[in-house]
Formats: C-alpha cells, structure tokens, sequence
C-alpha cells in the first residue's frame, strides 16, 4: 500500500468516525453533512477512471456500496417515516470494511449498489457549458419510470426551537407545473433565502428528488422548516425555490427555472407562484417569465406561533 493510499483511508476513516460520533450524540445536521461529504469523495474514487489508483474495480465497487449506505443513514435521518430505515447500528458494521477495503473478500452486508457520481453546478454556471433552449431538450428523460427512485436523500432541516413571541414557517412544497415534466430526471428543488444583495440568510436545503410525476406536473409533497423565525427575516428578503434535474448528455444536474416568494406573501394557506427563466437572479433585478402557460409552483404554508 502506498502512502498516498494509506493517507487516504485514514482520512475517510476518520470522516465515517466524526459522523458515526455526531449521530450517536443526536446532532443530526452535523452528521448528515459529515455524511454526505464523505459519501461524495468515495463516490469519486469508485468512479475514477485513473491508471495510478490502487483500488481494483471489485474494491471500487465495495467503496461504491458504502457510499451508498451512507447517502441511506443520510436519509433516514432526514425522514419522518420510522420504517425501512438504515440504522447507524448497519452503518457501524461498515467501517471495518472501508478501513479493510484493500482485502475485503467477503459478501457485502447490504443490498445496494453504487450510484452515479453526479455533476452538480453552482447557480449560472451551467450557462456556459449549454446553450440549448428548452425547447431542444424534448426527450432527454422520455421513457423514464413515473417515479423516482428515492436516490438523492436532499438536506433538509428540523423545525427551529420554539421562542415565545417567534413564528417559524413550514412551507409544503406540493408540485410544479412544467410542460415537459414527464422528461424531467431526478428533479429536487434547492431552497434558500437571500436578502436584497442575494446574501444567504439562512442554510440551504435540498429536497429529495421529487415523488412521482403526473401529465404537467412534478409532485414533491415535502416539507420545508425555515431556518430563521419569520420576525427576524431582514426587510427586502426573499425564499428562492430553483428547480433542478438531471441532464444525462452533459452529465451535469442543471437549474431548469426558479421562483420566489417575498415576505408579504408569508401568509397561512396554499399559494401559487410564478416561475421565471434561469439562471436564478437572486437580486430580482432582470425576470423573465418562463411561460405564458398557467403553470406555477404550488405551496401550502403553515405559521407556527410561540
């Protein structure tokens, strides 16, 4: 084993410790970012086509595996469902294995399988590597399942703790209307708030890939917990919701659109919001319209008064 090799390991190893520990301990948003950091480095080595890599494509395939797992604990933590869960007991089991992964020769403990390192790019820099209109993306995704795999485990946050006098906000992301939504492939929504200069207020969350798909709609169902208490939101503030999806020809998770809700439509009840043309512009300075067909991005919201 090289060094290069054996630094390597100890470092994933002790990523799996930090966040096997922040899970023991229940601080549950430092263990899944810890989680899928380390979910994506073993992703890339599984995946790397380089000459110099020590693993074999059998060792590739069992660092694929783990990640896997790991991007499932991930989940589990970030789910309200207490069934079929992959407990951090299962994940424990695996540690000896990634530490071993040089001779491990037995069956893997679980049945997955590795997925797809994806691309996945920061707001308008896919703008210059595409230059198709939306229009000539027809058929991209035609053929794929009605459902999505529950693949992308998204990073979504627990509701704040209760201050007297504070209203938090649960915004229901319900479906967005698209014309090509039957193409679209492992669509999520990304969520932040930004002020007036497009600063971040808040973490941003990701929403699992959508539930399933249905004529001119994308259907999420999943709810998103504001990171700030509405009374401290800064005046101008917005809640941006960019929808991505996968583009298999480019190998690269791409904005389709985005929309926005400004703070004098935080209010109890459904509300629909228009969709703008990307990239996001978080300023609010030049918007355009992504149709003039009536299809929106429907909400449900819920202020929760302490």
């Amino acid at each position: 084993m090289s060094e290069v090799t054996r630094s390597l390991l100890q470092r994933w190893g002790a990523s799996f410790r930090r966040g096997a520990d922040f899970d023991s301990w229940g601080q549950l948003v430092e263990a899944i970012d810890e989680y899928q950091i380390l979910a994506r480095h073993l992703q890339k080595e599984a995946q790397a086509q380089h000459n110099n890599s020590e693993f074999t494509e059998e060792q590739k395939k069992t660092i694929g595996k783990i990640a896997t797992c790991l991007e499932l604990r991930s989940a589990a933590l970030q789910s309200t469902q207490s069934q079929e869960e992959f407990k951090l007991e299962d994940l424990k089991k695996l540690e000896p294995i990634l530490k071993n992964v040089l001779t491990y020769n037995k069956e893997f403990p679980f049945d997955v399988q590795p997925v797809p390192l994806r691309r996945i790019l920061a707001p308008g820099e896919e703008e210059h590597l595409e230059f198709e209109e939306d229009e000539e993306e027809g058929g991209a995704g035609a053929g794929s399942p009605d459902s999505f795999p529950a693949r992308v485990p998204g990073t979504l946050l627990p509701r704040l703790p209760a201050e007297p006098g504070m209203t938090s906000l649960t915004i229901r992301i319900e479906k967005i209307g698209l014309k090509d939504a039957g193409q679209c492939i492992d669509p999520y929504i990304t969520v932040s708030v930004k002020d007036l200069n497009g600063i971040d207020l808040t973490p941003v969350q990701d929403t699992p890939v959508a539930s399933r798909k249905e004529d001119t709609y994308v259907h999420f169902n999943v709810d998103i917990e504001l990171q700030k208490h509405v009374e401290k939101l800064t005046k101008g503030a917005a809640i941006f919701f960019e929808f991505k999806h996968y583009k298999p020809k480019k190998r690269f998770t791409s904005t389709k659109c985005f929309a926005f809700m400004e703070m004098d439509e935080i209010k109890a009840g459904p509300i629909v919001i228009e969709l703008y043309k990307k990239p996001t512009d978080f300023k609010r300075k030049k918007l355009q319209l992504l149709t003039k067909k009536p299809l929106y991005l429907h909400l449900h919201q819920t202020l929760h008064k302490e």
